[in-house]
């Protein structure tokens, strides 16, 4: 059973910087990608990041030029480096793997608060 750690998250001041990681406690066959979604109070769950398996960067339109998701090469650990955080970030983040049949792993969910 794959299960996925998540760490990193907080309170910070707007403008702040948080990273969060995810890592996986086992192997993925067949990853197809990795991110991480986020959730604020009264909102749907959205996607906030995404690498696929090839490397290959997504963001949302919102957190562009300001969060960086990376991976470790044995892709078993999933970065997101929040920089010039906003108080409309606030949310709890989610981390997910997803392979090849559609198989979802999630996190257990960080808080990541950021004040004004």
């Amino acid at each position: 059973q794959v299960q996925l750690v998540e760490s990193g998250g907080g309170y910070v001041q707007a403008g702040g910087s948080l990273r969060l990681s995810c890592a996986a406690s086992g192997s993925i066959f067949n990853l197809s990608a990795m991110g991480w979604h986020r959730q604020a109070p009264g909102k749907q769950r959205e996607l906030v990041a995404r690498i696929s398996r090839s490397g290959t960067t997504s963001y949302t339109d919102s957190v562009k030029g300001r969060f960086t998701i990376s991976r470790d090469n044995a892709k078993t650990t999933v970065y997101l480096q929040m920089n010039s955080l906003k108080p409309e970030d606030t949310a709890v983040y989610y981390c997910f793997f997803v392979d090849v049949v559609l198989r979802n792993y999630w996190g257990q969910g960080t808080q990541v608060t950021v004040s004004s």
